[in-house]
């Protein structure tokens, strides 16, 4: 359900605000992000595309793999207090591409439940100030690192191109002779999630998305 205008939701209550989860990407732009950031903030850097998974995934299936979210500090304000198990042990992989690969290569391995401020945080927050929300609002977790080394040669765990190269001063290996330090036209990236239960799991679908090079515009005119 949603809330009304002027009524905010505590951390404690958010439970019975969220339908379920799934996976998302938001396609940022990291070089214009970095310029974006002074003084305006991420805003042309996300607002071009999104990819989610194909299905919606409820809490009540989830709700065998709530965890504790790691601990904070210093103590956040009330507001964002008092959530039990607010975490979730949900397996995170990423995948990429390139245009003459045969095959994806896996760049990064994370899982969920690392994330510092969780989901019944982030709707306290967000309706905070008085912002209602409606059935249906499909809210962004923001980028999932864990651990740096995830066990794997190779295989990060940071959630960004941009943290997994180093801001792009170690270039990432993505198999057929290729390198990387941002996405370039012709790559598919995916997102797998997964919750792994006793001789079960809970997936979400692949997320998939590919990128296209930019279209030229032919004949255009400048208008002041």
């Amino acid at each position: 359900m949603g809330n009304a205008l002027g009524a905010p939701v505590h951390a404690k209550d958010a439970d019975g605000n969220i339908f379920g989860m799934v996976l998302l990407n938001d396609w940022s732009a990291r070089d214009i992000q970095q310029w974006e950031y002074q003084p305006l903030g991420p805003f042309n850097s996300k607002g071009f595309a999104t990819t989610i998974s194909p299905w919606v995934v409820t809490m009540d299936a989830l709700s065998p793999f709530r965890v504790e979210q790691p601990a904070q500090e210093p103590e956040p304000l009330g507001y964002l207090l008092g959530a039990s198990r607010a975490g979730v042990d949900l397996e995170l992989k990423v995948l990429l591409k390139p245009k003459s690969a045969d095959s994806a290569k896996t760049i990064a391995r994370t899982n969920f439940k690392y994330m510092y401020w969780t989901m019944t945080q982030q709707l306290a927050h967000h309706t905070s100030g008085g912002c209602n929300t409606r059935v249906g609002d499909l809210m962004g977790s923001g980028t999932v690192s864990g651990p740096e080394s995830a066990g794997q040669p190779g295989v990060g765990t940071f959630g960004s191109l941009l943290e997994l190269t180093w801001n792009g001063q170690k270039p990432l290996d993505v198999g057929n002779g290729e390198v990387r330090s941002f996405i370039e036209d012709g790559d598919e990236l995916t997102l797998h999630g997964w919750c792994q239960g006793e001789g079960y799991r809970v997936g979400f679908g692949a997320c998939v998305g590919e990128i296209l090079p930019a279209l030229e515009t032919a004949g255009a005119e400048t208008v002041a």
